[in-house]
């Protein structure tokens, strides 16, 4: 027989309840405030329930309603500085950390609403009708709710989507040398999500001041937390990742407020992260004002258990029992806040002149206006006005021969040794002499602290590097070892980093370099080999970047790390061996957003490029003997693309070859060609060619690899296609 040894965690894991000496003992100020505060919020949401009966508000309305407690139990001890986000059930945390906020010192029962607490209630609920005095000026509406001042990072409606944002808050706030905390809440459903785990296991490993709270309301729309997971306590999930833990009853604010409390002492001493799980219960379906009884998947008798406990009654209750409000004065403070309603709702609507008797609509006058529409989607370039510019041609400076990997590494260390903020974050980024190429050779002994060699947890690491720029006191630049594996973070890098700008009203900077390397014709296959690029642009809020000489890396990357919008800068391990000119000292030029590159200039054909192909094709073009213009496109998003120097290039020539390596399917030129044939159709003789590898990725095989990309000799078949007049 086997000799067994029991094991157990090396973190606790306790459940807390209250007694009748932990109500006694309880400040009447906290208890005061969480009646308020919870009164407030039941308010709010009822009132939120009435619009959406009426078809005023647009989209979802996922009430709060029964989990006042979890929210207002664990925000009421926070500070304006510490951070919270949350999920698209957030309506209850947003409020508890605004009103926070404006009323730091707690609420007054007897005058409940203040022009302030007002002002909040007003914002909010205009944000969740869509309209411009919103706090994201009506694009959140009731799932993107965000106010900075406050410390409400923005909740979210991707299901753990969050919590890598939190997380690199959080790391932001320890490493800004203060003892601020983040809370990222999530519901049962999220638990089990890989985005929430892989968060879990870095903030662990790191050290970071991150609280996962769980609100566990026992369903996920309908499926029951007994039918997602067989460890129905769920903040089980802590210890496995060496993180202390607390499960209470989410009923019981005060026994939330005491857990948080316990996790935050944790957290402001430098101990790292922590799990709190609060069992509450929604007493409505997932969206709207009918209760899940009427779905068929809870039964009234359960409902009603449920609704005997609620968390406003039970601080009611409480504050009774030690004759620190009677009746009276608890009905006072539901009627005051229900007045508050009445009054914001008075203010947002009137009455419906084309409809029946007693219908309201929005006041017309507060709706954004539709010019507003694209606004924000990136900054607008203010960050990097009157910055020095330079080319290769016009520089003054001394030059040496080197290869392309030396200009990254270099000019990555010119960068952090004259800005501070800047991180690089990534896989074995500190360690192999530099990464798995050289970009980083150097920099980990020279910057202790500051390259971030992660776990493999693509969304929990761009996640964090989101999350730190959003914050705002650094600048991350995050790199993917290859640029497939984005699909693996594709929440993080499109839902999350590339729409946050946007989503949250337009003004938030979210300076963040993504670096990664296109590796086809190396051999790695389907998996490590693809071209992003199509793949990006196609994504509105990401700049790319596309460098194809040394001399220009320099300045892409010392833009990219300029600008206030999430930058992806591409590199492509075919240049890193190759020899241009680099800079010998002056390493702190710009090379400006949208300018293009003119690498040849020609009269019979305008060849587009960028990265490897940009050499190819001018080894097509001496082989062919005609007379093209090759242009190296530099930047590739769709505003920044350089269309003085093409059209230009266009208007001369009458003819366009776009040139790339990739896959067919996931094709850069595709957009462009289309963008093209719009802007110049009267000034092409044919249309616009298009060279492109196959459709599938490439293989291990080294010829079936050859055969999936294109290269010099495809790029001289397209040429003669254009020459004999045949174009695409």
């Amino acid at each position: 027989m086997p000799r067994l040894v029991p094991l157990e965690p090396e973190v606790s894991w306790v459940e807390l309840s209250t007694t009748e000496e932990d109500w006694r003992a309880a400040d009447p100020g906290l208890l005061a405030t969480m009646l308020g505060q919870m009164h407030l919020i039941r308010a709010f949401e009822e009132t939120v329930l009435e619009l959406a009966g009426e078809g005023l508000v647009h989209g979802p309305a996922h009430s709060s309603i029964g989990q006042e407690g979890g929210a207002v139990g664990s925000v009421v001890g926070l500070r304006s500085s510490d951070g919270v986000n949350g999920s698209h059930r957030g309506h209850h945390q947003f409020l508890a950390k605004a009103i926070g906020h404006v009323a730091p010192d707690g609420l007054n029962l007897e005058s409940l609403v203040d022009d302030e607490i007002r002002t909040v209630l007003r914002r909010t609920l205009a944000e969740i009708l869509g309209l411009a005095q919103g706090f994201c000026r009506g694009r959140g509406g009731s799932m993107h709710l965000q106010w900075h001042e406050a410390g409400a990072l923005g909740t979210n409606a991707i299901v753990g989507g969050g919590v890598p944002l939190a997380a690199g808050n959080a790391w932001a706030q320890r490493h800004a040398g203060t003892d601020d905390v983040t809370i990222s809440y999530f519901g049962d459903g999220a638990v089990n999500i890989g985005s929430v785990l892989e968060s879990m296991n870095l903030t662990g490993a790191w050290d970071v001041p991150l609280c996962f709270f769980v609100e566990n309301n026992l369903y996920a729309v309908s499926t029951t937390v007994a039918e997602a997971t067989a460890e129905p306590r769920l903040s089980g999930r802590g210890p496995g990742f060496g993180i202390p833990s607390w499960r209470v009853d989410g009923m019981d604010p005060l026994a939330v407020h005491l857990a948080t409390q316990a996790a935050l002492e944790h957290m402001r001493a430098g101990n790292g992260p922590t799990v709190v799980e609060a069992e509450v219960y929604r007493f409505f379906h997932q969206n709207g004002p009918y209760p899940g009884s009427a779905f068929g998947y809870r039964t009234k008798k359960e409902e009603a258990g449920w609704r005997a406990r609620d968390p406003l009654e039970r601080v009611a209750t409480e504050m009774r029992t030690l004759d620190l409000v009677d009746d009276e004065a608890v009905q006072a403070v539901r009627r005051q806040a229900t007045e508050a309603m009445t009054d914001v709702v008075a203010e947002l609507l009137e009455a419906d002149p084309d409809g029946k008797p007693g219908t309201r609509r929005i006041r017309p006058d507060l709706w954004p206006s539709t010019d507003f529409v694209d606004v924000g989607v990136r900054g607008d370039l203010s960050e990097v006005e009157g910055a020095r510019t330079e080319e290769q041609e016009t520089f003054g400076g001394d030059l040496s021969r080197g290869k392309f990997i030396e200009a990254v590494a270099r000019v990555m260390d010119r960068r952090m040794g004259t800005d501070e903020r800047i991180v690089i974050l990534g896989e074995d980024v500190h360690n192999l002499g530099g990464g798995t190429n050289g970009a980083t050779k150097g920099l980990a002994a020279a910057y202790p602290g500051r390259v971030l060699g992660t776990p493999i947890s693509e969304n929990a690491f761009a996640g964090l590097g989101g999350g730190i720029a959003l914050d705002g006191r650094f600048v991350p630049v995050v790199e993917f070892m290859y640029p497939d594996f984005l699909w693996v973070a594709a929440d993080q890098v499109f839902n999350q980093i590339a729409k946050a700008r946007h989503m949250f009203g337009g003004d938030n900077p979210v300076p963040l370099v993504l670096r990664t390397k296109a590796a086809a014709g190396t051999g790695y296959g389907s998996q490590h080999s693809m071209d992003p690029a199509g793949i990006f642009a196609t994504s509105p809020g990401w700049r790319i970047v596309a460098p194809s000489t040394p001399f220009d890396y320099v300045g892409l990357m010392n833009t990219a790390l300029a600008l206030d919008d999430p930058v992806l800068v591409l590199e492509h391990v075919d240049l890193y061996g190759t020899q241009g000119e680099i800079p010998v000292s002056d390493l702190d030029y710009q090379i400006p957003v949208g300018s293009a590159a003119v690498r040849r200039e020609g009269d019979d054909v305008t060849v587009i490029s960028y990265l490897s192909m940009v050499a190819k094709a001018l080894e097509a073009v001496d082989e062919v003997g005609v007379d093209a213009e090759v242009i190296d496109l530099r930047w590739l998003d769709r505003a920044s693309i350089d269309w003085e120097t093409i059209g230009r290039s266009i208007r001369k020539t009458n003819a366009v070859l776009v040139v790339e390596q990739g896959a067919v399917g996931t094709s850069y030129g595709g957009w462009l060609a289309d963008e093209i044939q719009r802007r110049y159709f009267d000034h092409l003789d044919q249309p616009v060619a298009r060279v492109t590898g196959a459709e599938a990725s490439p293989s291990i095989s080294k010829v079936l690899e050859r055969a999936a990309i294109a290269g010099t000799e495809e790029v001289v078949a397209g040429l003669r296609r254009v020459v004999d007049g045949f174009g695409g």
